[in-house]
């Protein structure tokens, strides 16, 4: 089942991002991933704004490829350098579509 890391950051030290961009990109192919998103755009049409600089969105095919990915040696001076170079928030979520498992949510 695919799986879906939403990375949710505001850079307070943007030292680490040209690496991080460099280098990242490659970790996430190596584990099945790819992005579907990275972006500064961002535009709240409901609810409260946040500050954050960029969102990115990512799919693995699997829970255990995310895993991997996040465990790797390789990864981990760039995860370290965002977390030290940012305020980051990471969701996870899955492919599952619950419409029509609950009753006021309709299967399409």
């Amino acid at each position: 089942m695919s799986v879906y890391l939403i990375a949710d950051i505001k850079v307070t030290d943007d030292g680490w991002v040209p690496d991080y961009a460099a280098n990242v990109h490659k970790l996430v192919e190596k584990h099945g991933g790819r992005y579907l998103s990275r972006s500064g755009h961002i535009e709240t049409l409901e609810g409260v704004a946040t500050d954050s600089t960029l969102i990115a969105i990512l799919e693995f095919p699997s829970r255990e490829a995310l895993d991997a990915f996040a465990a790797d040696p390789a990864y981990a001076p760039y995860g370290q350098a965002r977390q030290a170079g940012s305020v980051s928030t990471f969701r996870l979520i899955d492919d599952t579509d619950i419409a029509g498992t609950i009753p006021y949510l309709k299967a399409g």
